[in-house]
């Protein structure tokens, strides 16, 4: 079949996947390939078990893969290939020299520009899909224009603003589709050309164009106003519980305000995920270096907040328990940051699950989807000191206290009644996440506490 034009995606990961299976099932006529150096990653979305959980995420890639859609891992022979190259590589916070702990590591992402131009013989376009730092774009073009070869360039930012749990319909009908471009002859072509794209299937007063700094921008800001709206519901619970307040109550009256809007106003454990910390902290050091210290220390609050909470759910667990954990055991239900997926990157369970394992509790920990990665987070821990169990009801057989930890569904919906009798008295269960029906629980026996609200106890 001949194919309209040739789109490349480089990076098979939670964005790349995704993004280039819903272009590939709304534009047929475009061939879509997905490269990766990671071989295991590639023979995943080839096979029958996908590498990643995502509802319904699987159907598409059915629908389209050896049709349209490929995965490979050629990486030189796609950007042959490829007239439109979407870049969606690997972008971690620095751990190193200059910036190590905020700005952005962006050695894959210049090692990625290198590699497109070796093997490049046409003019191409270049796509930013990871989130960079404002002006990323400009230091992409001086590796790649400055080419001996006369090939000419554009490189976009085109964001992703997908929500893990819910990709596929945050794919299937966006919020917006941001794509910035230079404000040049060439650069405004290759914008129109990845609007053509997205114009498929997205209405077109959704596609929203602009400079290519502002889209670079936009995303950084996005993920800090969401995240700054957890972290300042979290600080309100912390005042709740000292005066009796209801966190939840506070939340919705604050919530009907049009000005305010009811959404990322729940009170849980903290945010977690691979971007909301990572591009805050981006976001400070980019403030840092352009002196603007004050801007740069507000947005540090909202992590500092966030790690805060985490640990404000570890003492409470302590203080419940008579102030001790030591020998107990402690049933983790839920791992993954977030429902629907089997993410745990920078999940607070992480930091739950260590804290409580300093004051020598007897962890165990069960997620429907994300266990395998738990134990890649946990490895350094001792088998006497964890337990993995994938089953809820054995996870809290002998257990002094279960903390929820994740959102799961069916967590609102376990025999509660069953598992009390399977556990230790006095029996408490703490609520991270504010799902369960805490007066029932608390009729049943259990003593509750939970984030933002009074603790229910027998005693």
């Amino acid at each position: 079949m001949n194919f309209k034009k040739n789109i490349l995606c480089i990076g098979a990961g939670y964005v790349g996947g995704p993004t280039m299976t819903m272009i590939a099932c709304k534009c047929p006529s475009y061939k879509v390939t997905v490269v990766d150096i990671n071989k295991a990653r590639i023979d995943a979305w080839n096979s029958d078990t996908i590498p990643i959980y995502e509802p319904g995420l699987d159907e598409v890639v059915r629908q389209a893969r050896g049709k349209n859609l490929f995965f490979s891992t050629d990486v030189d022979q796609g950007i042959r290939d490829a007239d439109i190259i979407f870049v969606s590589v690997n972008t971690p916070t620095k751990t190193f020299g200059q910036g190590a702990g905020r700005a952005a590591d962006l050695q894959y992402w210049e090692k990625t520009a290198r590699q497109i131009l070796a093997n490049s013989d046409h003019s191409k376009i270049i796509v930013e899909k990871s989130t960079l730092p404002v002006r990323t774009a400009e230091a992409m073009e001086k590796i790649l224009n400055s080419n001996p070869k006369g090939i000419q360039f554009e490189v976009l930012s085109n964001p992703e603003f997908l929500a893990e749990g819910s990709a596929v319909q945050d794919l299937e009908t966006p919020d917006r589709v941001l794509i910035g471009s230079r404000e040049t002859p060439s650069g405004l072509a290759a914008r129109q050309a990845l609007v053509d794209i997205y114009a498929h299937w997205v209405p077109s007063e959704k596609i929203i164009e602009s400079n290519v700094w502002s889209a670079e921008l936009s995303k950084l800001t996005a993920n800090a106003f969401l995240a700054q709206r957890i972290s300042s519901i979290n600080s309100i619970s912390a005042l709740c519980e000292k005066t009796e307040a209801d966190v939840g109550e506070v939340a919705y009256a604050i919530g009907m305000d049009s000005r305010i809007g009811p959404k990322f106003l729940k009170a849980s454990v903290g945010f977690g995920g691979s971007c909301f910390q990572k591009d805050i902290l981006n976001l400070v050091y980019i403030c840092q270096s352009y002196g603007l210290s004050e801007v740069a220390e507000y947005w540090e609050s909202v992590v500092k907040i966030n790690q805060w909470q985490q640990k404000r759910f570890v003492q409470g667990i302590l203080a419940g328990l008579f102030n001790t954990v030591a020998g107990k055991r402690i049933a983790l239900l839920g791992f993954a940051f977030k429902a629907d997926t089997g993410d745990t990157r920078e999940s607070p369970a992480i930091s739950i699950a260590l804290g409580l394992l300093e004051e020598h509790a007897h962890v165990i920990v069960s997620d429907p989807k994300a266990l395998a990665n738990a134990r890649q987070d946990l490895q350094s821990v001792s088998e006497q000191d964890m337990v993995f169990e994938a089953d809820p009801y054995k996870a809290a057989e002998g257990a002094h206290a279960i903390a929820i930890l994740t959102e799961w569904k069916q967590y609102k919906d376990l025999d509660y009644a069953r598992i009390l009798k399977s556990m230790q008295e006095p029996a408490f269960i703490f609520d991270g996440r504010n799902i369960l029906n805490h007066k029932k629980l608390f009729e049943m026996g259990f003593n509750v506490f939970a984030i933002g609200k009074a603790p229910l106890k027998h005693f």
